[in-house]
């Protein structure tokens, strides 16, 4: 039997009650689930209400449930959790014992184990058997102890929420603070033989000592307790609380340590001094066993090396005397391996596998308050983004793949897999991912001044985008396309280059973002074709648009549309021309040929404020980026070229592509003439994904 859940299938294995009569075994309201968020623990529900707790696995048991220790060569307990599932077993050692785990119709997990020689079912176990097994029995900030008269307490530092109600026995309303949080001069309460907190909104991160996990506890003022994950060898791992605890209870053994967060006038010096010396106890102990542990290796490679010494000179007198040659024997002896290196040894080929930081869910769900409308930062057809703030401080932004997004796994897997590899100033860096069932996230560094559409085609917000930084936002983005298309390991086509995917951090430097729809070239390849032509209208070149051909180029033709629409502040699509006619493209080469570029620039950048020539030359770059012919295209590092070089030589563009809106076109040649017009979009795409 497994009891949990397999992430791969996404499939959930739990217990059912039958139905109230015992004749009807129909599902019935009890249930007992595991809930693999935070550290998973087991539930047991009444319909939708949960009624006990388990208490998160520590390595050896259920937090919950200091009793269960194995039955030597009876019964056998364990827990796996990994990337594919999450599930708790038990294994039967004798053939001749049979126990089953069951859940009655009136609200009782049972451990059964048969009798043979009364052919009798015996309870074995049982929960809930008190009253504190009862699912938050004594609310936030209490602790239940069956030895206590009443059962509920508060934890020191704190007082009953409900005088009136706790006064009847009823603590379930929990208890509050005496003293306010200070954050700076806060201490920490410790609590022993604990079950702990509720850890379904947790942090953690199990390779953190106990040490190290309190002073990332102390430094993060939203965090209420922390404790180890694990209590094998000592204690492992760090879990931290940044909501109200809930649901502790106190064992006389057979629990765990927890540490409390409380005003520093709520701690008495014995407590703070205890907690301290058992702190400094335990790291004299790791310190200890760490040195023990050196000197044993130490020892074992000293006597290993000496024997290892001893065979190859015994070897090398052998071979002497079978050579009778020196310089022979010395010879073999370097070929046996005892000074050749062993180039796969050095493993250059890892060089490329990546590792990138996974992020528990339950983490980001802390980070973004539970993916909490007021952080959220923008929507696109990926998902949502969100602003968080992780237990260490530090800002990112998570990218939350929609369920019902038509771009699912493999986009998700494709950014992954390309932008973990790139590093570049004017590239987003990936900070890590969550792929757990049904939830993919993205965790990215935190862009201060979110994406580059929010300012530009904002009234109110564009006039801070000067011509000053407005250049440096094309140059940037143009440095960053040339590392994506000629400097990375790999050629990559971004293939949605837009506003909305370049990124602004605080000093306003460009950061480009989203390579859900990348692809990768070979060296040697300079165009691809597909029949799944994805990407955002407005910005796709026309042989991408109409026939499924992308290169480096229709990389270029974006970057050209998006830097008209940086000096004009306009949308291309979207944009019309009083005469209805022309949109940002056509407007822009209009302009051009009548010798009136200028005028295409943004209203709310003052006039004195640029150099005309600069401007022009930004623009007619821009018009060379565009144009019809994928060939007649500029390469990025000659875009960054004319953009650096006051001095250097720039083309005269021919006309681009895509210039005229929705105006109905003649498909008589002779209503236009070639040097006059623009080219048309007419065409039938099998599959659009627009975006």
């Amino acid at each position: 039997m497994k009891l949990g859940w397999n992430f791969d299938t996404n499939t959930e294995t739990y217990i059912n009650s039958w139905k109230v009569t015992e004749q009807d075994p129909s599902n019935g309201d009890i249930s007992f689930k595991m809930d693999y968020q935070g550290i998973p623990e087991i539930f047991l529900w009444n319909k939708n209400k949960r009624i006990y707790r388990s208490g998160p696995w520590n390595g050896k048991r259920f937090s919950g449930v200091p009793e269960m220790q194995p039955v030597t060569d009876s019964i056998q307990f364990s827990f796996v959790e990994n990337e594919h599932e999450v599930y708790y077993t038990f294994t039967i050692g004798k053939q001749s014992l049979f126990s089953r785990l069951s859940v009655t119709p009136l609200g009782e997990l049972q451990r059964l184990t048969f009798i043979n020689s009364r052919s009798f079912w015996s309870k074995f176990w049982y929960a809930p058997k008190d009253q504190c097994d009862h699912y938050k029995e004594c609310g936030p900030f209490g602790v239940c102890d069956t030895n206590g008269s009443p059962v509920c307490s508060c934890i020191k530092g704190f007082r009953p929420k409900n005088h009136q109600a706790w006064n009847l026995r009823d603590g379930s309303d929990g208890c509050l603070r005496n003293n306010e949080l200070d954050c700076e001069s806060d201490r920490f309460l410790r609590m022993v033989n604990v079950k702990l907190p509720e850890t379904s909104r947790v942090f953690v991160n199990r390779s953190m000592g106990i040490l190290e996990c309190g002073e990332m506890c102390k430094r993060n003022c939203s965090c209420s307790g922390y404790g180890n994950v694990e209590v094998v060898n000592g204690g492992s791992g760090c879990v931290m609380w940044v909501d109200e605890l809930v649901d502790i209870r106190v064992y006389p053994a057979g629990g765990q340590e927890l540490f409390v967060r409380l005003a520093a006038s709520d701690v008495d010096d014995d407590v703070l001094r205890e907690s301290s010396d058992h702190k400094t106890a335990k790291a004299i102990g790791i310190v200890v066993g760490g040195a023990a542990i050196i000197f044993l290796v130490l020892g074992i490679c000293f006597l290993w090396r000496k024997k290892k010494l001893r065979c190859l000179l015994n070897l090398k007198e052998k071979r002497e005397r079978r050579a009778g040659s020196l310089e022979r024997s010395q010879d073999l002896l370097m070929t046996d391996g005892v000074f050749t290196s062993n180039r796969e040894q050095t493993n250059e080929n890892n060089m490329d596998e990546l590792e990138l930081p996974f992020f528990d869910f339950n983490t980001i769900t802390i980070a973004t308050n539970n993916f909490s409308h007021e952080n959220k930062l923008g929507q696109g057809g990926f998902g949502i983004v969100y602003k968080g703030r992780l237990m260490e401080g530090q800002e990112i932004a998570v990218k939350r793949l929609s369920k019902n997004s038509g771009q699912g796994v493999e986009e998700f897997k494709n950014e992954v897999k390309l932008i973990v590899k790139l590093q570049h100033r004017n590239l987003v860096r990936l900070l890590g991912c969550s792929f757990q069932m049904d939830e993919k996230m993205l965790v990215y560094e935190y862009m201060e001044n979110r994406s580059l559409d929010a300012i530009l085609f904002d009234k109110t917000k564009k006039s801070s985008l000067d011509w000053k930084t407005r250049f440096n936002i094309i140059c940037g983005i143009a440095r960053g396309l040339l590392y994506l298309h000629q400097d990375s390991r790999f050629r990559i086509i971004h293939r949605d280059l837009k506003a909305s995917n370049i990124l602004l951090d605080r000093e306003m430097n460009p950061k480009i973002s989203d390579f859900g729809m990348a692809r990768i070239f070979g060296t040697d390849q300079t165009e691809a074709n597909t029949v799944r032509v994805v990407g955002t209208y407005g910005y796709m070149s026309p042989e991408y648009a109409m026939d499924g051909i992308f290169s480096v180029k229709s990389d270029v033709f974006s970057f050209g549309v998006l830097a008209m629409e940086i000096i004009s502040g306009k949308k291309n699509r979207g944009f019309y021309s009083a005469s209805k006619e022309l949109n940002l493209l056509g407007h822009s080469w209009k302009l051009w040929k009548e010798g009136n570029s200028l005028e295409l620039i943004d209203s709310s950048i003052i006039d004195n404020s640029y150099l005309p020539s600069e401007v022009l030359r930004c623009i007619q770059v821009g018009l060379l980026c565009v144009q019809e012919r994928a060939e007649d295209r500029p390469t990025m590092s000659s875009v960054v070229l004319m953009l650096s070089s006051e001095t250097a030589t720039i083309a005269q563009p021919k006309n681009p592509g895509f210039c005229l809106g929705s105006i109905p076109i003649e498909t008589d040649s002779s209503s236009s003439k070639q040097d006059e017009s623009c080219s048309v979009n007419h065409v039938t795409v099998t599959m659009v994904d627009g975006r």
